[in-house]
């Protein structure tokens, strides 16, 4: 009560709601001026507007006859824009800068907010706003300008050239067909920016006729800002009850949470991302930085989250190179997506990214050419993948971004052994794919070049000289002592023991072929032991009930194989082995050792049979490649097509199809229909040249 008599109330005055205008009243926000250079007396030439985008471009004339206007600088600007000629297009028909426009930007996002007040005979009226616009001026007279003058460099290259040369020289063209457009490539290519810049101009513009402050039009409009019907039937928004004033004023939580401005949908805050469940947090983590330290992940996990558990899920999207996890192709390119350079599909893109991955597993350093010349992809789909894991050096390549983590390494060496499984199936595929040598598998020796440079001054070599001459010098003397004491030595008579050497007969189990896979350094290969005689685990013998399990958990494999696959070589069925042993945890029972002849009658019990494929005199498989092994009996309906298709491969490593419709229509006659030809060949045969061969046999 102290308070309301302290500060009375003077004047009530009654308030209006006027609607005449409520979405048709904009407001102009103009560049200051000073006060002696107000807009009223500036003529307005023209205006437009874009009414979707709210959008408004203003011409208003410049006084040239002013004194602080240089008329040589207008005539440039003319000449420079519209050039010698004068017709409709062009922007200055006077040859002088004598207009200015003003272009329009949206001052305020929300602009219902905001009304326009009119105090008129003790009565305060309101109009909505329905937008606030802020002019700016424009210079796109000088991209036209711009525009002219290279148009005329142009003009002039082309005639010099004209003369210079008799007859046009014949150009490399490249030619790319584009790929049918998805719908999730539309949505995409809708919210780029330059599909929203073509969309906002082609919407035309609306030409507006302007009226003066001191115009008739303009106080007959004005009238409009008043209420109409003063009366209590258009002003009921304004008679409210003090708690629905109260919620207008401040609007609940939830309509504020709706203004607040959306984020990309590739960007996740941290809070937002713990809401997730710990795989998916890691996976748009990883595909976010590419490459990071085990370390630096455990950082952004929230507080309480295990080790272990975060190992487990960053191996599903992540592979392990210099200590350093490094995202998986496959999450980057997923299976229906395309380079955004070249357009190759995703599947390519995975092979060379994966190449890059190995490089990087073997040396520091990797050169962008010698990877192009393996890949067969384009500069930039290869600058693409070194970007995501490596720094550029100057005449040394590219060199991978984190240093070695060794902490990481010595700490879990369970999941280096898996991971460098992982890598040696990833290796055996990519000599197939790129038809490359082991010996260019094998990793580089390192280089005095690829140390880094420094500077050394003079004095420094000199002393360094010295030094290295004092060190060879003790290191001859060494070596003519050590000479002498052997020519003594030599000139005594030696007595040597005879000693026997036990020759024990080779095991007719024969191991696994472990030549890919030999850099393991805990001498297992496979969960093989490197001894071919060698039927203990590391644990010590098997026992017959561990023999029952091994038996088991591998015809497992085997038959779920072979369901998916239907054909398979020998060399192909121990890669998905060893990259079936790569996920298995530490300690299982498949690590106790398998040979090849127990993979083979594995695959010979689980229902399968050998084709003995034909191979050419000259062909350069390997003996695993050339043992090829296919699954007789499938269960459904296609069997006895099947079981003919391989019985054809037997006589031949290679067949056309019209050949084998033939064979097959011979046998089956008119039952055998076209679905059922493909269907057989799409299960056990590949397609190369024109000619099929079973899966795993084509030779480049």
């Amino acid at each position: 009560m102290e308070n309301e008599d302290d500060d009375p109330i003077i004047q009530e005055i009654d308030l209006f709601l006027a609607k005449s205008l409520a979405e048709k009243l904009y407001l102009f926000q103009y560049p200051v001026r000073p006060a002696s250079m107000t807009y009223d007396g500036v003529p307005h030439l023209s205006a437009r507007i874009k009414p979707k985008q709210q959008k408004v471009e203003m011409d208003m004339a410049i006084n040239a006859m002013s004194p602080n206007y240089c008329r040589s600088k207008g005539e440039q600007i003319a000449l420079n824009v519209d050039g010698t000629s004068n017709d409709e297009t062009s922007t200055y028909s006077s040859k002088l800068m004598d207009k200015q426009t003003f272009s329009s930007i949206q001052a305020a996002s929300n602009s219902n907010r905001y009304a326009a007040a009119f105090y008129r005979k003790g009565e305060i009226h309101l109009t909505p706003l329905y937008g606030i616009l802020q002019l700016r001026p424009s210079f796109t007279y000088l991209d036209k300008a711009d525009t002219k003058f290279k148009e005329r460099e142009a003009a002039n290259d082309a005639g010099d050239s004209s003369q210079d040369e008799g007859e046009d020289d014949v150009k490399q063209v490249t030619v790319r067909f584009s790929r049918p457009e998805t719908e999730q490539a539309k949505q995409r290519r809708a919210q780029t920016y330059e599909f929203l810049q073509k969309k906002q101009a082609e919407e035309s513009w609306v030409h507006l006729h302007y009226c003066g402050v001191k115009d008739g039009r303009s106080e007959h409009e004005r009238q409009y800002l008043l209420c109409q019907n003063p009366g209590m039937t258009e002003n009921t928004e304004l008679i409210k009850s003090p708690s629905e004033y109260l919620q207008m004023l401040m609007p609940p939580s939830v309509e504020e949470e709706t203004e607040k401005p959306v984020a990309p949908s590739n960007v996740l805050s941290m809070a937002q991302l713990r809401t997730l469940p710990l795989a998916d947090q890691i996976k748009i983590l990883m595909k976010n930085v590419k490459v990071i330290p085990f370390a630096n992940l455990m950082g952004l996990m929230a507080a309480g989250t295990e080790s272990i558990t975060v190992l487990r899920c960053i191996q599903q999207v992540a592979l392990l190179v210099q200590g350093n996890w490094v995202v998986k192709s496959d999450v980057l390119y997923p299976k229906e997506s395309s380079s955004p350079h070249s357009g190759v599909p995703a599947e390519v893109l995975c092979r060379g990214r994966d190449y890059v991955m190995w490089k990087f597993t073997q040396d520091r350093w990797v050169v962008r050419k010698e990877v192009a010349a393996v890949t067969k992809l384009c500069q930039e789909d290869v600058k693409e993948f070194l970007d995501h894991m490596a720094n550029p050096r100057i005449n040394k390549g590219w060199e991978f971004m984190l240093p070695y983590d060794e902490d990481f390494m010595k700490k879990h060496p369970d999941v280096v052994q898996r991971q460098t499984m992982l890598w040696k199936g990833i290796q055996a595929k990519l000599e197939k794919v790129f038809n490359l040598s082991k010996e260019g598998m094998m990793p580089k020796k390192t280089d005095a070049s690829s140390a880094p440079y420094t500077v050394i001054s003079g004095d420094q070599v000199v002393n360094m000289a010295r030094v290295k001459a004092k060190e060879n010098q003790a290191r001859l003397e060494k070596d003519m002592q050590r000479k002498r004491e052997q020519t003594k030595q030599t000139s005594q008579v030696a007595v040597v023991a005879d000693v026997h050497i036990k020759e024990e007969p080779m095991s007719d189990e024969e191991s696994m072929d472990t030549s890919t896979y030999d850099n393991l350094n805990n001498g297992l290969v496979n969960g093989v032991h490197m001894a071919e005689n060698s039927h203990e685990s590391l644990n010590g013998p098997v026992s017959k009930g561990d023999k029952d399990s091994i038996a088991k958990e591998l015809n497992e494999f085997v038959a779920s194989t072979f369901k998916k696959q239907y054909v398979l070589t020998l060399s192909e069925l121990k890669r998905l082995f060893n990259l079936h042993l790569a996920s298995l945890p530490p300690g299982h029972t498949l690590f106790s050792g398998i040979s090849d002849k127990m993979l083979q009658e594995t695959v010979l019990f689980s229902g399968c049979k050998q084709i003995m494929v034909p191979f050419p005199p000259q062909s350069n498989a390997a003996p695993d490649e050339q043992k090829v092994f296919a699954l007789w009996t499938c269960g459904d309906e296609y069997d006895k097509e099947r079981q003919a298709l391989l019985e054809l491969f037997s006589k031949g490593h290679r067949l056309r199809r019209n050949m084998i419709q033939t064979r097959l229509s011979q046998e089956f006659g008119e039952d055998l229909t076209k679905q059922q030809l493909d269907k057989v060949l799409k299960d056990c045969c590949v397609c190369y040249g024109g000619m099929w061969y079973l899966k795993g046999t084509v030779q480049s």
